[in-house]
C-alpha cells in the first residue's frame, strides 16, 4: 500500500495553501508588498492579517502596484513584491513587469488564477499567464500543487536575484490556495553572483595600459552604495572618465571630478563623440541599449570600431549586440571591487582630458533661457542646490524629465528613480514608494500633465498611509514628446496630442492633500517650501508654455526646421 496521503487526507492536514505562501514570504524576509485585492487570492489576504511584519500596502490600480514594487525593488536590492488578480488585474499590471524587466530590477508578482478545474475554458477573466508574461519576465510559471509552494516561491527569489536581476511571475489558482498542504522547514533565498577570473583581471589591466582615450559607461541593475563607491575610487585610482547610461545617472555622484556626463538621451554632442572617439570603452552593467547607444549608432554592430570590455553579470548580454574584446562574466559588485583594489595603471595619455570632459559637462548646465513665465532650468537648479543631498527624486517618461536629468545633479546611489524603460506613469506610484521605503528623506516626485494622469490616483494612496510626497506636475497641456516628434516629421498637421486637464492643485485637495499652483518661476521657492511643511502629501502644478517643448528648442524652431528640410 502506498504511504502517500490521498488527495483527501492532504485536504485536511497542515495550512492551506494561501497561508503557506505568506509564511515563504516572511521566510525570504519580504517587509512590503503592493496589492490591489481580488477575490482570486482571498486566502492570501487572510494569511496576512497574521503577518504583522509584512506591511502591505492598498493601491488603486495593479500598474501602480507593480511599479510600486519595481521601485521597491530598485531602492532595496531585494525582490519587490505586487499581488493582483487575474485577468485586468494582471493586465494592468504588465506595465510594472515591463519595466522591471528592461531596467533589471528583481521583483515578484503574484497572481491570482481561475480554479483548476477550470483552466482552458476561458472561465471567467482566464489568461494563460506563460504565454502573457512569456517576454516580460525572467520565469512564468503556475503553482499547482500547495505542497510545492515553497519550492516554486525559492526559485523566484533566486531568479530575480541572479545574473541579471529582472521579474517573475507565479500565478496562482484559487482552489490550490484553499487546499491543505505540510511542508518541510526552508532557508531564505541567498544570493550569488559571478567574479572575474585571475585571466579577466590581468587581460583588462593590459587592455587599459595600452588605451588612451578610455571613456567608462556604467548603468544596469544589481548597484548598491558600495557598488558606486568602488566605482568611485577605480574611476579617481586612473584617472578615467565616467558616463551613466540612460537614468543610471546616481551610480556615480555628479560632483564627482570624474563623471562626464549622461549617456542617455538627447546626449551632448561633444560626451557623444568622446564615446564615438574612445579606443577602449569600459561598459560595466550596461545592456549597451538603444537609449544608450543613440539608437545603436555610437558603437558599430557587432564589432564596435572602438575596443570594448563589457562587464555584465548575464551571460546571456554578452556579446548579444556587440562584440567585446574582454567579456567579464561578472557582477558589477564583484568586478569593481577587483579593479578598485588593483595598482593603478599609467593614466598620463588621457589624464589631461578627463577635467576637459568635465568641464564640458558643467558647461551643459548653463541654463538656456526659453519661452514664457516659467523656467523649468531655473526650477531645476533650485532643487539642485536647496534639496537635501540624499533627496530621491522620481520621474517617468516624457520631455519634462529632460530638465531634470540636465539641471539637477544627483549626489549618491539611488537618488535617482526613472525607468530606463521609457514608461510614462512612474514618477508617481515610485514616489510613493520611495518614501515608504525612506520616510526619513525627502521625496520629490516628477511628472509632465500626461504622465501624471496615467498614475495619479495612487495620490490616494500616499493620502491614505500619510506618504509626505512632494509631487510635481509639469503643464503643458500636450503629451510633449510626442507632440515633438510630430512635428518633427509631419509639421503644422496637429493630431491626438493636445490634452485638456483638470485643475490639479484642486484636485490634490480633493484627495486631502496640499496643493498648489505656480505660475511664474519666483513663485516655485516659496510654493515648494510650503508643501515641504505641509505635514501631508503636497502637488505642485507647473504651468509651463507650450513653446517650452525642449531644453534647447522651442516648438515653433522645431517645425520651422522641419518645414525648411521639406517634411
Amino acid at each position: 500500500m502506498s504511504t502517500n496521503p490521498s488527495n483527501t487526507d492532504r485536504r485536511n492536514a497542515g495550512k492551506i495553501g494561501g497561508h503557506i505562501l505568506v509564511d515563504c514570504l516572511r521566510a525570504h524576509g519580504v517587509d512590503m508588498a503592493f496589492a490591489v485585492p481580488g477575490e482570486s487570492y482571498l486566502a492570501v489576504l487572510d494569511g496576512l492579517v497574521d503577518a504583522p511584519e509584512i506591511r502591505t500596502i492598498v493601491c488603486r490600480q495593479e500598474g501602480g502596484a507593480a511599479m510600486m514594487a519595481e521601485a521597491y525593488g530598485k531602492l532595496t536590492g531585494k525582490p519587490g513584491v505586487a499581488m493582483v488578480t487575474r485577468g485586468p488585474g494582471a493586465t494592468n499590471a504588465s506595465a510594472g513587469v515591463h519595466i522591471a524587466f528592461q531596467d533589471s530590477t528583481p521583483m515578484i508578482l503574484l497572481v491570482g488564477q481561475v480554479g483548476r478545474e477550470m483552466v482552458d475554458r476561458e472561465a471567467f477573466q482566464e489568461v494563460d499567464y506563460r504565454r502573457m508574461f512569456g517576454q516580460l519576465a525572467k520565469w512564468v510559471a503556475q503553482i499547482d500543487d500547495p505542497a510545492r509552494i515553497p519550492e516554486y516561491i525559492s526559485r523566484a527569489f533566486h531568479t530575480a536575484v541572479s545574473g541579471r536581476p529582472g521579474p517573475v511571475v507565479l500565478a496562482l489558482p484559487e482552489d490550490m490556495l484553499v487546499e491543505r498542504a505540510d511542508v518541510a522547514d526552508f532557508d531564505p533565498y541567498k544570493r550569488t553572483e559571478p567574479h572575474p577570473g585571475p585571466d579577466d583581471l590581468e587581460r583588462f589591466r593590459a587592455l587599459l595600459a595600452k588605451a588612451e582615450r578610455p571613456f567608462v559607461i556604467v548603468g544596469g541593475g544589481g548597484w548598491d552604495a558600495g557598488v558606486s563607491a568602488d566605482l568611485a575610487r577605480f574611476a579617481a585610482a586612473n584617472a578615467l572618465p565616467v558616463g551613466a547610461s540612460f537614468r543610471c545617472q546616481d551610480y556615480l555622484d555628479n560632483r564627482h571630478p570624474n563623471y562626464v556626463g549622461h549617456v542617455g538621451i538627447g546626449i551632448d554632442p561633444k560626451l557623444g563623440a568622446r564615446v564615438r572617439d574612445s579606443d577602449l570603452l569600459i561598459v560595466i552593467g550596461s545592456r549597451l541599449g538603444e537609449m544608450t547607444t543613440s539608437g545603436y549608432a555610437l558603437l558599430d554592430i557587432p564589432r564596435p570600431r572602438q575596443g570594448l570590455v563589457h562587464v555584465h553579470a548575464g551571460a546571456d548580454e554578452l556579446g548579444r549586440v556587440y562584440q567585446a574584446d574582454l567579456p567579464v562574466h561578472a557582477s558589477q559588485r564583484a568586478f569593481l571591487k577587483a579593479v578598485a583594489a588593483m595598482p593603478p595603471v599609467d593614466p598620463s595619455a588621457w589624464a589631461e582630458q578627463t577635467p576637459v570632459a568635465r568641464a564640458e559637462y558643467e558647461a551643459t548646465r548653463a541654463p538656456i533661457e526659453g519661452p514664457g513665465d516659467v523656467q523649468m532650468s531655473a526650477i531645476a537648479r533650485w532643487l539642485d542646490e536647496t534639496l537635501p543631498e540624499d533627496t530621491i527624486v522620481t520621474n517617468g517618461a516624457g520631455n519634462y524629465a529632460t530638465w531634470i536629468h540636465r539641471y539637477y545633479r544627483y549626489k549618491g546611489w539611488r537618488t535617482c528613480l526613472a525607468p530606463t524603460s521609457g514608461s510614462m506613469g512612474y514618477g508617481v506610484p515610485a514616489g510613493v514608494a520611495a518614501k515608504l521605503v525612506h520616510p526619513d528623506r525627502t521625496v520629490v516626485s516628477v511628472s509632465g500633465d500626461g504622465c501624471y494622469m496615467m498614475h495619479g490616483q495612487e495620490l490616494a494612496t500616499a493620502v491614505q498611509y500619510g506618504v509626505n510626497t512632494i509631487f510635481l506636475v509639469v503643464n503643458n497641456g500636450m503629451f510633449g514628446t510626442i507632440r515633438m516628434h510630430q512635428e518633427r516629421e509631419y509639421p503644422n498637421r496637429l493630431s491626438a496630442t493636445d490634452l485638456r486637464n483638470p485643475d490639479f492643485a484642486a484636485l490634490a485637495r480633493a484627495y486631502g492633500a496640499h496643493g498648489e499652483t505656480v505660475t511664474r518661476t519666483e513663485e516655485f521657492a516659496p510654493a515648494f517650501e510650503r508643501a515641504r511643511t505641509a505635514g501631508i502629501p503636497a502637488v505642485i502644478e507647473i504651468q509651463v508654455d507650450p513653446e517650452a517643448l525642449t531644453v534647447a528648442r522651442t516648438l515653433s524652431q522645431i517645425r520651422a526646421t522641419a518645414l525648411a528640410e521639406g517634411r
